[in-house]
């Protein structure tokens, strides 16, 4: 998934989350809808598939080469309905409210070094990715209800201190 446009109101601030040409069952809990909508920049203009996502939680993540250690950078994410209905958008697409909020989290992201593409999905849940994280020595940033911008800075000096500790001087 990437960023693919910002909603920033009415309402609720909100990232619409697509991907060309790529299909994901992961981005919804249901059975997936598959939906055919022309597309220009296939050969032809024929049909592009794409898989709407439904609303609940879920985990966006990222993992990143930082040269000397990897780090993965994740933001718990709940998929909203679109406020409008989306037929032309001919992608794999998803609606979110990232935590704690649109601002923060974005902030938080870029401060982590988290990418312009992602990985979205019900499948793995953060007790795991923690878990991962922990067994194969990656560093994990989570953006979360209780992150502040101030609290991610602090976490990735800390965490940089450790990384070089932990190779040895």
């Amino acid at each position: 998934m990437e960023d693919y446009t910002y909603h920033f109101g009415p309402g609720a601030p909100k990232v619409l989350g697509a991907h060309m040409l790529e299909v994901c069952p992961s981005i919804t809990t249901d059975r997936p809808t598959l939906e055919i909508h022309p597309l220009a920049l296939v050969a032809g203009g024929s049909g592009a598939p794409r898989l709407p996502g439904d609303a609940g939680e879920r985990l966006r993540r990222r993992l990143i080469d930082l040269g000397d250690r990897f780090r993965m950078v994740a933001n718990d994410v709940t998929i909203v309905a679109p406020d409008e209905p989306l037929p032309k958008l001919p992608v794999a697409c998803a609606v979110w409210q990232p935590a704690p909020d649109l601002a923060t989290s974005a902030e938080a992201w870029l401060l982590a070094g988290g990418p312009h593409h992602t990985v979205l999905t019900t499948g793995v849940d953060k007790e795991t990715l923690q878990d991962f994280a922990l067994m194969s020595g990656v560093e994990l940033v989570q953006v979360d209800s209780e992150s502040t911008v101030a609290r991610v800075g602090h976490e990735l000096r800390w965490n940089m201190a450790y990384y070089r500790l932990a190779q040895g001087l």
